[in-house]
């Protein structure tokens, strides 16, 4: 039987894997500028919740008191808005960031309205208004008739001051090619990402500092005060799990709601979170692997470890041979990994099937499809590394030689997928910009009960991750699922969707432990 499809979104998380293209929203906020009154909304305080934190200090109190101007945006479901924040939360007064900020209104009133829900897809880089205005449709009747549904486009992406570096750099530079040895490989990536960090510092050089997770926590909760909540509903996916835990670390007292799915461990360093997901990768191409070994039409044969040669003797050859589309796509051995990786996230074992039985056949078409275009030149992408390389919780700082000297670990746990990830450890060794953030256990202290969801084959944030995070957490409740693919809300399981919504609408979280098949 097939792993179940997504069913609705896949947010994304991390290094590796092609992001999708931003679309561009310039009607989207056209008429959105910023000032409207808002009604303050107070649900009822989860048991046991504090109460919310004291006034921010003097120096905040003007982004704590502007007032939203919602307008209708392209789409006349949603209304649009944008808020300032101050670019350095430590000097308020040296300059503003303008976020963009989206929402679907409840459909209830009343009793039956609880406030907003503010929804991070990810990335960092995926913008959150794309992934509503995409997938509020999605989230159950029941949800949207209780809350409000928000995004907000963090620093530095999307249609938020993005980070832009005027980058045309293209990682294709930096292939296999037939012959390279390892040491060339990781040599040619390093002196990609060097060359990325070097646009960045010279279009994008003073912003580079302020576009962290801290901030962008600190963003949340204005944007929590200016939407009318005592305290914060959130619902984040992936890397927007690491998000939603900074926000609780700094304002453990505000949190309302919170549900974590698909979680970063924040005690975990860059080098061994690569190393985590490697090995993720290796395990959700392995769960594929003997799966398609049981059907009569498996394009890589018989077992797990004949899938393996088979994959190993595709690369090599697209390596040796790779096959361009246009002028955007090309498919060598790298595009081939960063395909699978894609599908692999969204579980979609057909697809992959598919795609695998018209390569082995000469068939390319499926393949290149899911190549798409080249995914460093995406906008989403400078964002995302931008984003990373302020926490080395998400990416380390790695040299050429350290990269290399990790690469026999990186290929012992995942044969398939580890050089395939070895090769980013340098992304961030040139970045400009300093890391604000350090890997620490994260426990909230004082928050009310946080959801956080594992499933037990997520090869992009392993279901280890979300252990570890649930129990650093003083408040935390894991809700697993046994399943396949990138998160676990709406991913077809009636048992996790019932349990994150009884929680989101009555908070009442599941015991500790509950596991879902």
């Amino acid at each position: 039987m097939d792993a179940v499809p997504a069913t609705g979104r896949i947010p994304r998380r991390v290094p590796r894997g092609a992001l999708a293209v931003l679309v561009t929203f310039g009607l989207l906020l056209t008429a959105c500028t910023a000032t409207t009154h808002l009604r303050r909304t107070t649900a009822p305080a989860p048991a046991g919740a504090a109460s919310p934190a004291a006034a921010p200090p003097a120096a905040l109190r003007p982004y704590y008191e502007q007032v939203l101007r919602w307008k209708p945006c392209h789409d006349p479901s949603f209304q649009c808005a944008r808020l300032r924040v101050p670019r350095d939360y430590a000097h308020p007064k040296a300059g503003d960031i303008t976020l963009a900020a989206m929402r679907r209104k409840a459909t209830g009133n009343g009793a039956a309205r609880i406030g907003s829900l503010q929804i991070n897809p990810g990335g960092p880089g995926s913008s959150a208004i794309e992934d509503l205005r995409d997938f509020a449709d999605v989230y159950p009747p029941a949800l949207r008739a209780a809350y409000d549904l928000v995004a907000v486009d963090p620093r530095g992406v999307g249609l938020s001051t993005p980070v832009d570096c005027d980058s045309g750099t293209s990682a294709t530079a930096a292939t296999r090619g037939a012959a390279a040895s390892d040491a060339a490989v990781i040599d040619a990536w390093a002196a990609h990402h060097a060359e990325v960090a070097a646009g960045c510092a010279k279009h994008a050089g003073p912003l580079l500092p302020h576009v962290g997770t801290l901030d962008a926590a600190r963003d949340m909760d204005v944007t929590r005060a200016l939407l009318g909540d005592d305290r914060l509903y959130f619902l984040g996916f992936s890397y927007g799990t690491y998000l939603g835990a900074t926000y609780a670390e700094l304002f453990p007292t505000r949190v309302g709601r919170m549900v974590l799915d698909g979680a970063v461990d924040p005690a975990m360093d860059g080098h061994h979170a690569y190393l985590n997901q490697a090995r993720g990768y290796q395990v959700a191409w392995e769960s594929f692997a003997a799966d398609c070994a049981t059907r009569p039409d498996c394009p890589v044969g018989r077992s797990v470890q004949e899938a393996g040669r088979t994959l190993d003797t595709l690369v090599d050859a697209l390596d040796r041979a790779p096959v361009r589309r246009g002028k955007d796509v090309l498919l060598d051995g790298e595009a081939l990994l960063g395909a699978i990786v894609d599908v692999l996230r969204t579980a979609d074992w057909s697809e992959l099937r598919t795609a695998l039985g018209g390569l082995r056949t000469g068939d390319t078409t499926a393949l290149q499809r899911l190549a798409g275009g080249d995914e460093e030149a995406e906008p989403g992408n400078e964002s995302m590394t931008a984003v990373n390389c302020l926490s080395t919780a998400l990416e380390p700082r790695s040299s050429p030689a350290r990269t290399l000297a990790a690469l026999p670990e990186f290929e012992r746990v995942s044969p398939q997928f580890g050089a395939f990830y070895n090769e980013d450890l340098s992304t961030c060794a040139h970045w400009p910009a300093p890391p604000t953030q350090v890997p620490h256990r994260i426990t909230a202290a004082g928050a009310p009960p946080i959801l956080v969801l594992g499933t037990t084959r997520d090869p992009a944030t392993p279901y280890d991750q979300a252990q570890a995070l649930a129990r650093q957490l003083s408040s935390g409740r894991l809700l697993t699922w046994d399943g396949d693919g990138h998160t676990a809300y709406q991913r077809g399981s009636a048992c996790v969707d019932t349990a994150v919504d009884d929680y989101l609408l009555h908070g009442r979280p599941p015991a500790d432990g509950t596991a879902c098949d």
